[in-house]
């Protein structure tokens, strides 16, 4: 499994292009993620987001931003001017949520998400219950066997 998760600022503004051909947007930025027990340590993600994800983040964020990201990672490597193998990695942005202002006391009431999977759009509420009980008229109880709690592995 390839995923990440990262909660950081941006270190600088997003910068968007148009791949040659396709036209599609690619959109570079790069975050500033502190490592947690580390008081004074931060690393510098590099990640590129493609398509509609890209346009929005280039469009409404600015350094300093915070930022939640998922997406996965990816190497490569090219042949730099000097005739030296670079390589690289970066985070490949599937989604994104704003969660907080920028670092310069905006009052952050613009939290949003952005979810560029296929499959509509995210929900990042944290209520999962179903208050009626009814889950599409079926009825769980029929299937349940009874658990002693002394067969538990745990």
């Amino acid at each position: 499994m390839n995923k990440v998760i990262l909660i950081g600022r941006l270190t600088k503004d997003p910068e968007l292009n148009f791949a040659a051909g396709s036209g599609t947007a690619v959109t570079r930025f790069s975050l500033a993620v502190t490592r947690p027990f580390k008081k004074d340590e931060t690393d510098f993600i590099n990640c590129i987001a493609f398509g509609k994800t890209g346009e929005t983040i280039a469009q409404y964020l600015t350094k300093g931003r915070q930022l939640a990201v998922t997406g996965s990672i990816r190497t490569g490597s090219y042949d730099a001017k000097d005739g030296t193998k670079r390589y690289t990695t970066d985070v490949v942005v599937d989604s994104f949520e704003f969660i907080g202002s920028s670092n310069n006391g905006g009052a952050g009431r613009d939290q949003g998400s952005f979810n560029n999977n296929g499959y509509g759009s995210s929900n990042t509420g944290s209520d999962y219950s179903n208050p009626s009980g009814n889950f599409g008229g079926m009825n769980f109880e029929e299937d349940m066997t009874p658990v002693d709690d002394g067969d538990m592995p745990f």
